[in-house]
């Protein structure tokens, strides 16, 4: 029982955060526009484009279905209201990803070598993290993508200590499925191709399990649109008559969707560069309610300001510490995080914060690693004064104290997570940044 009580611990925080005001507010709220409108899709059968894979609008879909959701909602605009109470099965999908999240982190931890203390933190942060959370309520698809990849790298490092065939096929699996959420879960699968590579043989499971999965959503996709819909202006005319095999509809869909990423030209006034996000100085306006009186409630995806800091700068030293350092961890993480980032350097369309999730929990499992290790840091691990010179070596004190204060930042955020409502005073208090409003 002592062993499982921080799974426990976890579990029970995680649903209390995430289910906290679940359904509010009965409103859309950003991309929902979008997401929503496409899951009704698979309702109606009308063909529908998306520049993501259907993954994650076939499982919100899924869930409706089962609740009987029926579509005609037209999901138009941010704030308008939803009819009935059928949209809470759409959001249920995404949240249940975002309240299991912290437990894979905290296995996948455990698994890395690091404490339990260690990995106990590691999720406890994913917990308390504003902005993570703000992602997992709505009909979005990143608490997917998150969950999938992670439980990919997961289940990889059991494999990489057990050595047995059905974890790897496993891990290719969950990375496939990542993938046909957004190709940026190409991350997950790529780092482990890349540990791989002295032993190729096993790039065929690599390979051909997440193909094989990709392709059979598509499928899935295609079987479930079978009428004509605003989607077919996208595509060519035999793509439109059916006269194209399932393949070719495939290979042709793949095509206009990376074209469609590539074309993508339209700015957004919360947008943010890449090179901005590790210090998050941009946040993203998801909802405005109606003024009652002084109040407003407001929904604003905007991080954790202790996490997301603290582990901006565990990453930074881990990374100038895997230059002078042959610690193949610190390589591994140092990668992990550049891996993800890279991509988006060269990508022209407008690009936000939520887009920095990936590496922003590795930099999290970075954070947890300094402190794992602080003993050692004196003792030539090498880096920066501030950590050589601390005195106090105790790490559950320094996990205690990081989950503590960071307990009392995700509550002062709060507000700005669940859409409370909060005076014009409230919420400029709220505004540490400029650069935020």
């Amino acid at each position: 029982m002592r062993k499982h009580l921080p799974i426990i611990v976890l579990l029970l925080a995680s649903i209390a955060v995430h289910f906290a005001f679940y359904g509010s507010p009965k409103q859309t709220v950003f991309d929902e526009v979008h997401f929503g409108k496409f899951a009704s899709g698979y309702f109606t059968r009308e063909y529908f484009f998306d520049i993501h894979p259907p993954l994650g609008k076939l499982l919100v879909s899924g869930a409706g279905y089962l609740v009987g959701f029926q579509p005609g909602f037209s999901f138009g605009s941010i704030g308008d209201r939803f009819p009935d109470n059928t949209y809470l099965a759409l959001r249920l999908l995404p949240t249940l990803a975002g309240t299991l999240l912290p437990l894979i982190i905290y296995l996948l931890v455990m698994e890395l070598g690091m404490s339990r203390k260690a990995a106990f933190a590691a999720g406890m942060l994913i917990v308390l993290e504003n902005a993570l959370l703000v992602q997992s309520k709505f009909i979005l698809l990143d608490a997917f993508l998150l969950l999938f990849g992670f439980l990919a790298w997961l289940m990889y490092a059991k494999y990489r200590h057990r050595q047995k065939l059905y974890l790897l096929v496993l891990a290719a699996a969950c990375a496939g499925l990542a993938v046909s959420v957004k190709w940026t879960g190409a991350t997950f699968l790529l780092i482990i191709l890349v540990l791989e590579i002295k032993r190729w043989r096993n790039w065929f499971v690599l390979l051909i399990v997440p193909f094989a999965i990709y392709y059979a959503l598509f499928t899935i996709h295609f079987s479930l649109l079978t009428k004509p819909g605003p989607g077919d202006a996208f595509m060519s005319q035999q793509f439109q008559e059916g006269k194209l095999s399932a393949f070719d509809k495939f290979i042709e869909l793949n095509k206009v969707m990376y074209t469609a990423n590539a074309g993508l030209t339209a700015t957004h006034p919360y947008s943010s560069k890449w090179y901005s996000w590790p210090f998050m100085t941009r946040g993203i306006y998801y909802w405005n309610g109606s003024s009652t009186g002084t109040e407003q409630a407001r929904i604003y995806l905007v991080g954790n300001p202790v996490i997301w800091w603290a582990s901006t700068f565990a990453i930074i030293y881990v990374i100038m510490s895997s230059v002078t350092i042959r610690n193949k961890f610190l390589i591994l993480l140092s990668g992990a995080y550049l891996v993800n980032m890279l991509p988006f350097i060269g990508i022209a369309r407008a690009l936000f914060l939520y887009h920095y999730f990936i590496g922003l929990i590795v930099a999290i499992i970075a954070l947890v690693y300094l402190i794992d290790q602080l003993p050692s840091l004196r003792q030539g691990f090498g880096g920066l004064s501030a950590l050589n010179n601390l005195k106090v070596y105790k790490k559950t004190a320094v996990f205690g104290g990081l989950i503590l204060i960071s307990l009392i930042s995700f509550l002062y955020f709060a507000p700005l997570s669940y859409g409370r409502p909060l005076t014009n005073s409230e919420f400029q208090a709220r505004m540490w940044l400029k650069s935020w409003e």
